[in-house]
């Protein structure tokens, strides 16, 4: 294994902005911006000039810019990396397994958000956001996944229809990189390099775009206090409660119930997982967790030609945890901004569009904000400059690097719990250890 190189120290006169931890900007972004929207609502000013509205203006229309081009990539790549040869019995089972998981993850956090209905009241703000989105049945939602021109998709950002193409193009090309044909092999090859690449860029764009975000976060969140007050405040509280207590639910409901079903010792199991989600919780990322992740399993005596598919997939493919803070937090920016919740058919398309985005969701830090936008862009209320929307997005990200610990956490956990139950259930573990 590589030993991990230190960050290397910035220079210049903003190397202190950069090298500051990007959490505490963010964090402190958010307070400045509070405060400053709070003082100015005090003194009558609900308003921001033009010339400073323009840097929250500049951070949404950046986020908007980014979303189709790494949902086309990063699924192409994700959908194409799993090999036709390791999706056997192993692989289609730890694959179905996953889904299932990320869409009763979407689920439990859409019930959290109906239950605590988190709201910041922006109906000031909301004039133009109220009544935009019209009623979708399900067959509708279900119906409409399937794009009639990819083109029109991606104009018009019809999110679940790019991200359909984006799946069913990288499992051919899957295909297509291990035929026998060498010409059809090489040009698959090719794609792929090029779509990793381009997946690659976009990853740096992120990095980039994110250093912009505290002052962004500032400026988004100083005009939803502004206009507002201090009343915004207790909902961020009421968020970050509802997504911890959905965190735990599917803890326990979720993989509990998997581990009795499959008969895996829950002691031995969590003894496992321990180191995992606690260096996911601090790292915030899966895929920097990855070898700690093999650990466990080495520990749950797993095959390792198991693991060594399943946990690598799982942390490009299964994010429960941020499955569970797409339902929370889709339900607090539509109740902030049109004072009521999602309908049925909106929900479903919450748990159709987090669940299949997830597929393509890099497991590093902050990815999940970057799915939000997808995912409210899916149901009607994409992310647009000087918006409640883009308020009550701002508001989320404000907090999002809190969230983000225990979602990950929750990723890295049910990666390691997947694939004990499969392996479990194929025969592939050394049941000695578990006695």
């Amino acid at each position: 294994m590589a030993e991990k190189k230190a960050p290397v120290k910035k220079g210049g006169i903003l190397g202190w902005y950069f090298n500051f931890n990007l959490l505490y900007r963010i964090l402190i972004g958010l307070v400045i911006g509070a405060a400053a929207g709070i003082i100015l609502a005090a003194t009558g000013i609900d308003k921001l000039p033009e010339w400073l509205s323009m840097f929250g203006t500049i951070f949404t229309r950046l986020l908007k810019m980014i979303i189709l081009p790494i949902i086309l990539s990063t699924l192409i790549v994700g959908a194409s990396s799993v090999s036709p040869a390791n999706i056997g019995k192993v692989g289609i089972r730890i694959i179905v397994m996953y889904l299932v998981t990320s869409a009763l993850a979407v689920i439990i956090g859409l019930a959290m958000g109906s239950i605590f209905r988190p709201n910041a009241e922006l109906a000031v703000l909301a004039a133009n956001a109220a009544g935009k989105t019209a009623s979708v049945s399900v067959w509708q939602t279900i119906s409409d996944i399937i794009p009639t021109s990819v083109a029109s998709a991606v104009v018009n950002e019809k999110i679940l229809q790019v991200i359909f193409f984006a799946l069913i193009f990288g499992i051919c090309l899957s295909y297509m990189k291990i035929a026998q044909d060498e010409r059809l092999a090489r040009c698959g090859q090719v794609i792929y390099d090029f779509c990793d690449g381009v997946a690659e860029i976009m990853m740096k764009m992120v990095k980039g775009i994110m250093q912009y975000a505290p002052i962004g976060v500032a400026v988004l969140v100083c005009e939803v206090f502004a206009k507002n007050g201090a009343k915004v405040a207790g909902s961020l509280l009421i968020v970050t409660i509802a997504c911890f207590l959905g965190y735990a639910l599917h803890i326990l409901l979720v993989y509990g119930g998997l581990l009795r079903i499959y008969k895996v010792p829950a002691k031995k199991f969590f003894n496992a997982a321990k180191t995992p989600f606690i260096t996911a919780f601090v790292t915030r990322s899966s895929n920097g967790t990855l070898p700690v992740t093999i650990e466990g399993a080495e520990q749950l005596g797993v095959d390792k030609e198991v693991y060594g598919f399943s946990l690598p997939l799982g942390a490009t493919i299964n994010m429960d945890g941020t499955a569970i803070y797409q339902g929370v937090c889709a339900i607090f920016i539509v109740l902030s901004v049109t004072g009521s919740s999602l309908t049925f058919g909106q929900m479903c398309m919450v748990v159709l569009s987090a669940t299949l985005a997830s597929i393509g969701t890099a497991g590093v830090p902050g990815a999940g904000a970057i799915m939000l936008a997808m995912v409210m862009s899916s149901i009607g209320f994409p992310i647009v400059e000087a918006t409640p929307i883009a308020g009550a997005y701002a508001m989320i990200l404000g907090i999002d690097a809190i969230l983000d610990m225990g979602r990950t956490a929750l990723n890295v956990t049910g990666d390691l719990c997947c694939t004990t139950c499969v392996a479990k259930q194929m025969g592939f573990v050394n049941k000695e250890m578990w006695k």
